[in-house]
């Protein structure tokens, strides 16, 4: 069959493929053209293809600024957390409603598990400053009631460094766990049956075929985080975050925020979200070619 063939044959699935491709364009290689800003003294008057050429002076700058390296340094620190306690979190849930055999039951716990994904982050600091406030905070009021000292959840580095993790893994996991699930449903059933035959118990069976069955999608999922390490959400460190706990939760898009939005300095704004970019693609490649040479799966 010829490609025109083909072509005329199929089209209909390459029509599908034009509102992605359309998507992307716009929204991800549009905006590509304003990357230029960073080597421009960029003037809002001027706009982009008025503004002076700085060349590397901005980079240099950026560079030179304390906050900066304080912002990468707590970026690295979140994200490296997140991945120890959030990146697990989903494959444990997603085999244990894998393992339970009561269909109703299943359906509830997922549905309960997929809730707090689709709720604001907004809605979500009002909830954990109600939970955790030092005095108006109901599990400080149960821990004064009983006669305890309140806990610092909000206001002391450590404690807010807890909240903020498993927060994180209290939004995130159950959604998490879709993936993990659709790859699971794709096991072949024999081989349980077969371990069960030989006398497997049921964490054998979980170690031994669960787990490497879904190997492929960790490893692929596992790379997409590296590459995300110096990349971090805006909303969830802003909203949870407060001056006294500033040293920990002043990141690179809080930074980005206060230089770009706040005192209208574009071009630095820009040179940071550039390297953000550049090292997260450094990362994304590099931890690709580990897996490769170390397990042998990859995602490019």
């Amino acid at each position: 069959m010829t490609k025109a063939a083909y072509f005329k044959r199929y089209w209909q699935l390459y029509a599908l493929l034009l509102l992605p491709i359309l998507y992307f364009l716009i929204f991800r290689y549009g905006p590509m053209y304003g990357v230029q800003i960073a080597f421009k003294d960029f003037n809002l008057f001027q706009g982009i293809s008025g503004s002076e050429w700085i060349g590397f002076d901005a980079f240099r700058e950026v560079f030179a600024m304390r906050d900066f390296y304080t912002t990468l340094k707590n970026t690295f620190m979140l994200n490296f957390l997140d991945l120890l306690v959030s990146f697990p979190a989903p494959i444990i849930l997603a085999i244990m409603l894998f393992e339970i055999r009561s269909a109703w039951f299943k359906k509830i716990s997922q549905t309960i598990l997929y809730i707090p994904h689709f709720i604001s982050w907004v809605i979500i600091g009002g909830i954990v400053y109600q939970l955790f406030g030092n005095q108006s905070g109901m599990v400080n009021g149960v821990l004064i009631s009983m006669g305890l000292d309140p806990i610092p959840f909000l206001t002391e580095k450590n404690s807010w460094l807890i909240t903020y993790l498993f927060t994180g893994v209290w939004q995130s996991a159950g959604w998490g766990t879709i993936l993990y699930l659709a790859a699971l449903t794709g096991v072949n059933k024999e081989l349980f049956e077969a371990a069960e035959v030989d006398g497997a118990t049921r964490l054998r069976k979980i170690w031994h075929i669960t787990l490497p069955s879904i190997k492929p999608t960790i490893v692929t999922l596992l790379i997409l985080n590296l590459g995300k390490m110096v990349s971090i959400g805006f909303d969830r460190p802003y909203i949870i975050g407060n001056t006294a706990v500033r040293e920990y939760s002043d990141v690179l898009s809080t930074f980005v925020y206060r230089i770009g939005l706040e005192s209208g300095q574009y071009t630095l704004a820009t040179v940071v979200g550039l390297f953000q970019a550049v090292v997260g693609l450094v990362f994304i490649l590099g931890s690709n070619y580990i897996s490769k040479k170390v397990t042998g799966d990859g995602i490019l």
